[in-house]
């Protein structure tokens, strides 16, 4: 594939891994697990590792997503997935401000990290060729900034939870449009 044009690359990548769908039905069910966490009675801070520690589940969840939708996990044959490797880990750099935040306003920490985790989807718009990356990656922070300063923290995990069961739904459709459902 190292001779193949650059289009052709982004189209097998968008193919071969159904634009990302296992990640983001994966995101569907953190989501739900982070906003089972913020409906119980404990302070922001256990709420919080908590949140961080559902988070660890992502990679093992789109694996089995992966599986189950005969998804290529890894695409090793594509260039392209390099770069979108890396588009993942940025995000990992963008957690320390979230970790941060954590203890000095714990209170807007999910907020924060819907925020992250909202703008990293947006090289992913031009990997999958996908206007629903680029919506929402403009999209979930700015609705995780008015939710996250207006209305209590279950509220944007609530939120998260039905934007994500969109987006899977919007991703499945792309694919199947494109032949690859």
């Amino acid at each position: 594939m190292k001779n193949y044009p650059l289009h052709e690359l982004i189209k097998d990548c968008a193919i071969k891994q159904k634009k990302g769908l296992h990640f983001i039905l994966a995101s569907v069910f953190i989501w739900l697990a982070i906003l089972m966490v913020q409906l119980t009675s404990m302070d922001d801070l256990q709420k919080n590792l908590y949140t961080f520690c559902a988070t660890v589940l992502l990679f093992p969840l789109a694996l089995l997503f992966s599986k189950l939708l005969k998804i290529d996990f890894q695409n090793k044959e594509n260039p392209l997935t390099k770069a979108g490797i890396l588009f993942s880990v940025n995000q990992m750099l963008y957690l320390l401000i979230a970790m941060w935040v954590y203890q000095a306003v714990p209170s807007k920490m999910l907020m924060v990290l819907a925020m992250i985790f909202g703008a990293h989807l947006m090289p992913f718009s031009w990997m999958y060729t996908s206007k629903s990356y680029l919506v929402l990656s403009i999209a979930i922070p700015i609705l995780a900034l008015v939710l996250g300063c207006t209305t209590p923290p279950y509220v944007l995990a609530l939120a998260m939870v039905l934007i994500e069961a969109g987006f899977s739904l919007a991703l499945y459709l792309e694919c199947k449009r494109m032949g690859n459902p």
